[in-house]
């Protein structure tokens, strides 16, 4: 007899796609338990009594209109529904500037935090934890509140990101870093490839149980904090970053084969983007083709040769101080993680606006993603607008 075949096609990843018109509490409440319930039941994920880590994406303090955090109604109606399943919860996030406690206030979450006596999570202190598995990292120092908890909880805004195209499940985790060594990747891994290959590897360390990603009202264009907010109406809901963030591509028209984290997620088999089953809601009514997103092909290689400089001065986009909206306050200098600074002020009296040495810049946009007053964009320069059309 002639041998059986056997099916090898994989098992789809499944993303639950729950439209939500808006914060209002008790329809992202009714939104978020139809999220659970189309992936299985709350059950899935927490047991009564496990200590669970609620990490929302916290970028820096800024209200919730202005689209860069995670909405308190996804926050407080997540949370609501995992101590009723009798998880023991703690939060935070470790902000990219600035003290966690501001960012939480200003967001809005630490006033639910306190409504619902969730304590905050010590993200400023870490623990060093080997992962010998790593693709590129083979060690992490972990936030203590990140390592301490029996799992994860992630709930990443839908947002575009300068250096990563997008900011979605994936790399909410760097957040699980504290705040000091953050730099310190940026400087170690200048470009999207490398970083990215750090990003996976620190979620197939962390393992988060189930990602939420707030797109009720999502950021395009100037992300991940001076973009501009757009109603995107949708929740998402999904225990694989991969396919989540790839979802998150396919309803901005962005082919998901340019985000880095996506390509090397799917690589390492952290999870899939070439095979999902979408459930609840269509997504052809939520699609937005003329999302502000940056779909250009760029190389991601950063090797350091002579020719790959002068690639990276003539072609790759740089941050681009905007001079008549900086205050000269001084934050995308303080953020840049390379010595000597790659942004400087011209002079001792911060007269005049900072000016970048592009021969140092390393490209990881920090000084971009930081700056509060929305005065620094994301250029190509000539012959890189040349060569992309």
């Amino acid at each position: 007899m002639p041998d059986r075949k056997v099916d090898q096609t994989p098992e789809p990843a499944i993303v639950a796609v729950v439209r939500c018109d808006s914060y209002d509490l008790d329809t992202v409440r009714e939104a978020v338990a139809r999220g659970f319930a189309l992936l299985g039941g709350i059950e899935r994920f927490v047991s009564p009594g496990e200590r669970i880590l609620l990490k929302p994406n916290l970028l820096t303090g800024q209200p919730p209109e202005r689209a860069v955090t995670t909405h308190p109604s996804v926050f407080r109606a997540t949370a609501e529904s995992l101590q009723k399943a009798g998880a023991e919860l703690s939060y935070g996030d470790s902000p990219g500037f600035g003290r966690p406690t501001t960012a939480a206030r200003k967001s809005g979450l630490s006033e639910v935090a306190e409504a619902l006596s969730i304590p905050a999570a010590d993200l400023s202190t870490g623990t060093l934890v080997s992962f010998p598995n790593g693709d590129l990292i083979k060690q992490f120092t972990i936030a203590r509140g990140a390592h301490t908890a029996n799992g994860i909880v992630s709930l990443p805004k839908m947002k575009t990101h300068g250096l990563m195209r997008i900011t979605g499940a994936i790399k909410n985790q760097f957040g699980c870093i504290p705040g000091v060594l953050k730099a310190e990747f940026h400087a170690r891994l200048p470009n999207a490839d490398l970083f990215s290959r750090m990003l996976v590897d620190l979620n197939r360390l962390l393992q988060p149980r189930l990602f939420i990603m707030d797109g009720i009202v999502a950021m395009e264009g100037n992300g991940p904090q001076n973009g501009r907010p757009r109603p995107m109406n949708v929740l998402l809901f999904s225990t694989d970053p991969v396919a989540l963030d790839a979802t998150f591509c396919r309803l901005v028209g962005l082919n998901p084969t340019l985000v880095p984290t996506i390509a090397h997620g799917e690589s390492t088999g952290l999870g899939s983007a070439a095979h999902i089953e979408w459930i609840g809601d269509p997504l052809e009514p939520l699609i937005a083709a003329d999302f502000a997103v940056n779909r250009e092909r760029r190389s991601t290689s950063a090797q350091p040769d002579r020719l790959s400089r002068i690639a990276r001065r003539l072609i790759v986009p740089r941050p681009t101080v905007e001079k008549e909206r900086c205050t000269r306050c001084g934050t995308c200098v303080s953020i840049c993680p390379v010595t000597p600074k790659a942004i400087t002020f011209a002079s001792e009296d911060r007269s005049r606006p900072p000016v970048h040495n592009y021969a140092r810049c390393i490209r990881c946009y920090c000084c971009q993603e930081m700056c509060p007053e929305g005065a620094i964009d994301i250029t190509v320069p000539p012959l890189g607008r040349l060569i992309h059309r």
